[in-house]
């Protein structure tokens, strides 16, 4: 069996990533999405979310680029004088790694985070952070073990096998993405342990805000058995400042292309969200016409 999951991060920084989610889940094959709890257009992304029953949503915890949950007097050890999350994320790692009241601060704005996505009253499909942080080690055991509380039963674990994407990235993994590696593999056995469930492959570090057309239709033939996650940064129109990100039209124009979704239906994927895969029982395949309904 071969079992794709289409995702968009980012779900609620902007307005423009939003129409992109929606868009893309109606007309194409984006299957999931990742909500950002204090962006900007959260509460717009969650109104989105409401109107779309079949597109699974999930928690996308932030740590940077972004505001805390809590008031910043709470988290003094996350945020800068602005009261945002610091951007320094490898002194904000050294500092989780040696200071307990900084691990009890991120303890409780994680908490603060899956209690706001509880509030919206979606169904939590998944988990992961932004900048895939939850590879840190502390990040990680603090959202298996909060997540746990709150019903959570899947992680995006960012594991990138290299032979489907050949020859159209021939340097990869890149010597960032080998440095991950025993933080990938020391996270998937966490919360294998921990009794949820992982995707068996996760694409998109290396074209990360660049899975253009070309590069899907390369790839999803080459999707290897089990269940992979492919995650995208789709927006409606270029962004400035902190919601800029990765996103790009392009993976917009990607998602709803038609040469893409015939692509889909010819490797006979099953397709979904994280909790259409939790079971055996065989899903009906994906059809973008029904996505909505």
């Amino acid at each position: 069996m071969k079992g794709l999951i289409v995702t968009a991060d980012d779900f609620g920084a902007a307005v423009e990533v939003n129409e992109a989610v929606e868009l893309a889940h109606r007309d194409g094959i984006l299957t999931a999405a990742s909500l950002m709890m204090t962006a900007p257009a959260a509460a717009d992304a969650v109104s989105r979310a409401r109107r779309m029953p079949m597109l699974r949503v999930g928690l996308h915890l932030v740590f940077t680029e972004g505001r805390p949950v809590l008031p910043a007097s709470e988290v003094p050890s996350l945020v800068n004088e602005t009261g945002t999350f610091r951007s320094d994320v490898v002194a904000l790692g050294c500092i989780l790694m040696c200071s307990r009241p900084a691990r009890l601060q991120l303890a409780a704005e994680i908490a603060a985070q899956f209690e706001a996505f509880r509030a919206t009253g979606l169904t939590l499909d998944h988990c992961n952070a932004h900048k895939h942080f939850h590879l840190h080690p502390v990040i990680g055991s603090l959202l298996v073990a909060t997540g746990r509380r709150f019903g959570l039963r899947s992680v995006r674990v960012p594991r990138e096998p290299a032979a489907p994407l050949a020859p159209l990235a021939a340097k990869w993994p890149s010597i960032e993405a080998q440095l991950m590696a025993p933080f990938t593999g020391a996270l998937r056995r966490k919360v294998v342990n921990s009794g949820m469930h992982v995707p068996d492959q996760v694409f998109g570090l290396r074209w990360s805000g660049q899975m253009t057309k070309t590069r899907l239709l390369h790839l999803i033939p080459r999707l290897p058995e089990g269940l992979s996650e492919i995650y995208l940064h789709p927006t409606t129109q270029t962004l400035s400042g902190h919601a800029k990100g990765d996103h790009d039209d392009s993976e917009l124009a990607a998602l709803i292309d038609p040469d893409v979704i015939a692509a889909c239906r010819k490797a006979t994927l099953t397709m979904g969200g994280y909790a259409d895969f939790l079971s055996c029982v065989p899903k009906p395949r994906f059809d973008p016409e029904h996505n909505a309904a």
